[in-house]
């Protein structure tokens, strides 16, 4: 039970909170996972509850954390507390995690590693921990939490699945910053008036005391179980406490600090230097204390006041009994008292572990411009950003550029702190940050960086249109002088226009043209490739393979440039080579952990994998990427990629699944420029009417991508044969002419059999008195295997145009080639479709044969783990692709064999053939 007022307390009217953790442990115990945060004003309940979640999980393995505020910017220090038992284990993961996590917490030298690989360490080593019998971790006052330890614990607890792990969190409400979106959250409300009596039952005070009291508490215990003492206190030295006209916060921080006033003036000055740090090491506390005048003997008195107690866990350590009595101390105290305490402090950390906590003080102490403090700052900041903590390292920066002396040291380090923040995903600040820093007389480079920051700021915010005027006007002033700079800034305005139309990315493209790089520079080859998105012409196409071969043979080029090359590909119809390419990057990326960087290449292989009709794979993929999506706070590519989720739901038709996915895609429209996930969507909303006989409202869908800015999309292009059918079955070719043009114009220029065999395609629609001739050309075009649904669906057209022509021998053979591609891809409503047509030729309708598409019944999860497991990867090496743990892994695979008819990881190799 939680000891508060020095007394053992049982909890009253958390029932329900009781329960929720109960469940939680009980679940844990039988191989499951969750988390949980529990949300509330200061004292009302969280800490206990945490308290009976440790003392409910027994056998259990318990981890403790705390989050504390002077803590705040230094990077994984919670993480590092928290952790300590469990490194034990460290040496059990694989090795990347294990090098990523250990640099992290400090224990070994090392570059900074992609974050989401520390938080995957962080869930393989508590996984490890709980070693089959369950392992619990609270943590409070989350939000004091660096935001390194943060992220790499929500990342954790996101991805728990099959693991016996339970994280609870406790954050308080108006202090601090703790978002967890994607885990479950309990919102604390205040006792209800019977369980508030109770536990003022025994109180020495009169019924009108309490009868305020508990008007004033409104159900908070700490207010419950303190404010009688200090009425009490107060009472007796005729002061009024002001009950009735504080918020109950402040309330509670003065009754503390009445406490602590009666204390002897050496222990006012231990518990000020302990409020100060806070980190309650009583090395440090008392070296800092000595200079004060005060020692260890002064901490008898708060002690027996029941304001202290001493810590657990490895080394010596005091701490104060609730938050609230370290605000009430440092709050309570005169200016001149703090900047002293953190001066003792600084002078106190003088080992090489403390320099960050030594400059953070040192930094506090100051009182103006501090040349010599602001250089230790930057250090500091510059071994954050090593180890990945960008929110430390611009708070580092910032606080450096606030105290330096020199107006260039001011703004070179105000644009380091904009670059940091940028990276911390804090986009307000980084904008804030490198507009003040642009305001002032710097070089062109320089400012065309802050710029840069700036955009990406404001792209990440939706805002298009302003982003990519600030990367055009930028980029321009420094072409000439630093034209690999320009290159990295036109490239992401490429990505700003691809939302907002083709006017803006035709003059992008004019700009890339005419940067100048040394003929054996990479971006040589780069650049010409870039330069062709928009080409129509007759000249023979530059492949993205040798593209690709030409940069090598001259060095290297950035990611950045890899996934616009990728990009680049698809939206040219060289879509063996985009995912080549992709899977390559997808690979890169997985080996370095690198979470965050995943959903854009995933979404490149998902969008070839249904081009060329992998919807297993796609499915799989999407599931993936939407997740890490999730788990990363992408929410442009969770809108981006639930519109590729709406398009395999339209080809199954399942209607109500694809329209709830479009409505998500289609989220996010601003002023000026699209939602990111508009082209999919409408295109999946079209293809569903049409696979249901809905021409009309199809063809509404299919004309929104004939227009600006979405009529340069890939899924625009693709859709424009759907756009050509709906049309003609609507009795309107008109309407599709100009499209088709269009189109016929750009497969010209691509070259690719692929879009030829869609060219005769619709033009056998279009042009019914050489319908024929057109359709055995397609069909004689059309690669069967490679692309089966397009094969499979001029079949039907074509299996159509004969019924209607009465040779319905020759239409039940086409209609026969597309039915057996229908179902084995589980596209439902083009096969009855084709059933349709194929009993209207007279054919006995055979609904006996069995759909290979739901033979095994996987889930996309599942799925991704079998092949995997196929392929002869272990579990271990199975969770680190996934990111998940090992017995998450191995949940899933025993879930799957009885599904697939197995009984061991041997037999896999002869099913997997199944799922190509």
């Amino acid at each position: 039970m939680p000891v508060l007022s020095g007394q053992m307390v049982e909890l009253c009217g958390r029932e329900p909170e009781q329960q929720a953790i109960t469940a939680l442990l009980t679940a844990a115990r039988a191989g499951g996972s969750g988390a949980l945060v529990l949300r509330g004003e200061p004292g009302i309940g969280k800490t206990s509850l945490l308290e009976y979640a440790a003392a409910t999980a027994a056998e259990m393995r318990l981890l403790r954390g705390t989050g504390i505020e002077v803590e705040a910017e230094l990077p994984f220090a919670g993480l590092q507390l928290l952790l300590r038992p469990a490194l034990v284990c460290l040496d059990a993961l694989p090795g990347p995690q294990r090098a990523a996590l250990a640099t992290a917490l400090g224990l070994e030298a090392g570059a900074a590693s992609e974050p989401m690989l520390v938080g995957l360490g962080v869930l393989s080593l508590l996984t490890e921990y709980a070693d089959g019998i369950g392992a619990l971790v609270v943590i409070d006052d989350a939000q004091w939490l660096d935001r390194a330890s943060q992220d790499a614990l929500l990342f954790a607890a996101r991805r728990l699945q099959a693991d016996g792990v339970v994280i609870l969190f406790a954050a308080r409400d108006g202090e601090g910053s703790f978002p967890a979106p994607g885990i479950p959250e309990q919102r604390l409300a205040g006792l209800s008036l019977e369980a508030s009596a109770t536990l003022l039952q025994g109180r020495s005070i009169s019924p009108s005391v309490r009868y305020r009291l508990l008007a004033e508490a409104r159900g908070n215990p700490l207010a419950l179980l303190e404010l009688p003492v200090a009425v009490a206190v107060a009472a007796e030295r005729s002061v009024d406490l002001g009950v009735g006209s504080l918020p109950l916060t402040d309330l509670l921080r003065a009754a503390f600090h009445g406490q602590v006033s009666r204390l002897p003036d050496a222990t006012r000055t231990l518990l000020l230097v302990l409020a100060t740090d806070e980190t309650g090491e009583l090395g440090v506390l008392l070296r800092a204390a000595e200079s004060l005048g005060a020692g260890i003997d002064d901490l008898a008195p708060a002690e027996e006041a029941g304001l202290l107690h001493r810590g657990e866990g490895l080394g010596a350590t005091v701490d104060f009994r609730h938050p609230l009595i370290r605000a009430a101390v440092y709050q309570g105290a005169p200016l001149a008292q703090r900047l002293a305490a953190h001066r003792a402090l600084a002078a106190a950390l003088d080992a090489p572990e403390h320099a960050d906590r030594h400059a953070w003080h040192l930094a506090a102490a100051a009182t103006g411009p501090d040349e010599q403090t602001a250089t230790v700052l930057e250090h500091t900041a510059v071994r954050a950003r090593e180890r990945g903590g960008h929110k430390a390292a611009t708070a580092a920066y910032d606080r450096a550029a606030r105290l330096s002396v020199e107006l260039e040291a001011k703004t070179r380090r105000e644009a380091l702190a904009a670059q940091s923040a940028l990276e911390a995903g804090e986009l307000d600040h980084a904008d804030q940050l490198a507009k003040r820093a642009s305001g002032r007389e710097i070089a062109e480079p320089m400012r065309a960086g802050l710029a840069q920051v700036r955009a990406l700021a404001r792209f990440w915010q939706g805002a298009f249109p302003e982003a990519h005027r600030l990367l055009i006007d930028a980029a321009y002033p420094i072409s000439g002088s630093a034209p690999e700079q320009a290159a990295g800034m036109l490239l992401q305005a490429l990505h700003t226009a691809w939302y907002l139309g083709e006017a803006q990315l035709s003059e992008v493209l004019e700009r890339i043209a005419a940067l100048e790089f040394p003929p054996a520079h990479p971006m040589t080859p780069a650049t010409e490739y870039v330069g062709r998105l928009l080409y129509r012409g007759p000249a023979e196409p530059i492949s993205l393979t040798d593209t690709l071969a030409e940069i090598r043979s001259r060095g290297e080029v950035s990611d950045q440039v890899l996934v616009m090359l990728c990009g680049v590909a698809l939206a040219r119809g060289q879509d063996t080579a985009a995912y080549t390419l992709a899977t390559a990057q997808i690979a890169r990326h997985r080996a370095a952990g690198a979470a965050g960087r995943l959903p854009t290449v995933l979404f490149f292989a998902a969008e070839t994998d249904i081009f060329t009709g992998r919807l297993r794979n796609a499915h799989t993929t999407v599931a993936e990427a939407r997740e890490l999506a999730r788990d990363t706070g992408q929410q442009q590519w969770v809108h981006q990629l639930a519109s590729v989720q709406a398009h395999l739901e339209a080809l199954a038709g399942d209607a109500d699944a694809c329209r709830e996915h479009a409505d998500i895609g289609l989220a996010g429209d601003t002023p000026g420029s699209m939602a990111p996930g508009a082209p999919w969507a409408h295109w999946s909303l079209g293809l569903l009417e049409l696979g249901l006989g809905r021409a009309e409202a199809a063809l509404s869908r299919f004309d929104r991508l004939t227009r600006d800015p979405m009529r340069h999309h890939v899924c625009a292009t693709h859709s424009v044969p759907d756009l050509v059918e709906a049309a003609v079955r609507l009795g309107a070719p008109d309407r599709a002419t100009a499209t088709f043009t269009r189109f016929e114009q750009w497969a010209h220029s691509a070259r690719e059999p692929w879009a030829d065999a869609l060219v005769l395609r619709c033009a056998a629609l279009l042009d019914d008195a050489n319908a024929e001739k057109h359709y055995l050309q397609a069909l004689q075009t059309h690669d069967r295997d490679g692309r089966p649904i397009e094969y499979a669906r001029t079949a039907l057209l074509f299996g159509e145009w004969l019924r209607r022509a009465r040779r319905k021998a020759e239409a039940r053979t086409h209609l026969n080639d597309a039915l057996e591609v229908f179902d084995r891809l589980g596209m439902h409503p083009w096969s009855q479709r084709t059933r349709n047509e194929l009993t209207a030729t007279g054919a006995t309708d055979d609904n006996t044969r069995p759909s290979p598409a739901t033979l095994s019944g996987l889930t996309p999860q599942e799925l991704q783990i079998v092949r995997l497991a196929a392929q002869g990867l272990s579990n271990r090496d199975i969770a680190a692709q996934l990111f998940l743990s090992h017995r998450t892994v191995g949940y899933h695979l025993y879930k799957a064999y009885p599904k697939l008819g197995v009984t061991s990881r041997g037999e896999l190799k002869d099913v997997a053939a199944q799922f190509e």
